[in-house]
């Protein structure tokens, strides 16, 4: 089993920490399946809010408007660069079963002229991950990643890279020695990146911060030699159970950089050893 220590001594609670409050959608009074939300400005890198952030998002709004409470797939595509201010969620119902229902969900932002704006679009089936089995068969195993307190957080690099780190206080991020190349000046060229993650106020995880998990670490992108932003196209999570509670490791892996676009496989394993999520997204990387 793994074993990481933060240091945290005072722990928020799910439902009672800062990405449950900046997370929150309020159903808009009299009409169904609409909701406002905030987007915070505390969870944007570079020049964007986090893709995995807005994804929360969505996935807290279809879990209200669903029968079921439980992200078990979900897709999104990311059309707009969304900014730190009001949004609003619109959801609809596309299917309700005994085991799954399925929804999808948009969020708009209105736009300097007044327009509305369709920043990202979803679909996603919902189910109720506690009724699941608990028989698994795998190959997967965890990756290999050295002891929290012999990896590195973002204190530990040289000067960021330009533009917002906002989301690095949000996080309590050590990222495996053997990744941080590019943050030298010398990217070891394979595409990969590996990390402990968690929420900076100790707030367990649950599903919803399951699909932020999947795209907090820095791209693999900056491992492969390129730097700046990598916007995500399309990014599709798998959440396979409930995360015990403790830390996360992620891993996540390039294969492919082409035609100015690669792809980012990702999976999430909870401190009893389970593979709790599992992502693949498309994401441009800006060669210029």
């Amino acid at each position: 089993m793994a074993q990481a220590t933060t240091g945290d001594t005072s722990l928020a609670s799910i439902g009672d920490s800062e990405f449950d409050r900046d997370t929150t959608v309020v159903p808009r009074s009299g009409v169904t399946g609409v909701y406002d939300a905030e987007l915070s400005a505390g969870w944007t890198i570079i020049r964007a809010v986090n893709g995995g952030y807005l994804l929360a998002i969505l996935g807290r709004a279809l879990a209200d408007a669903l029968p079921h409470p439980d992200p078990f797939s979900i897709t999104a595509h990311y059309l707009t660069a969304s900014r730190p201010g009001p949004a609003v969620v619109r959801t609809d119902v596309a299917r309700t079963g005994r085991t799954l229902s399925t929804g999808q969900a948009s969020l708009f932002q209105t736009a300097e002229d007044g327009t509305e704006v369709e920043r990202i679009r979803v679909v996603a089936s919902y189910g109720d991950l506690d009724a699941l089995p608990d028989d698994a068969r795998t190959s997967a195993v965890p990756p290999a990643i050295p002891p929290y307190e012999h990896c590195f957080g973002p204190q530990d690099g040289p000067a960021p890279v330009p533009g917002s780190s906002a989301i690095t206080d949000r996080l309590a991020l050590r990222l495996d020695p053997s990744t941080c190349g590019w943050a030298l000046g010398k990217p070891s060229g394979k595409g990969e990146m590996r990390a402990w993650f968690g929420l900076a106020d100790g707030r367990d995880h649950d599903p919803l911060s399951l699909l932020l998990a999947v795209d907090a670490l820095p791209p693999t992108a900056f491992e492969l030699g390129l730097s700046g932003w990598v916007p995500t196209v399309e990014l599709t999570v798998h959440v396979r159970r409930r995360p015990a509670p403790g830390p996360l490791r992620v891993s996540i892996t390039t294969r492919n950089l082409a035609g100015g676009f690669l792809e980012e496989d990702a999976e999430v394993w909870d401190s009893e050893d389970r593979l709790v999520a599992q992502s693949r997204q498309l994401a441009r990387a800006l060669l210029g």
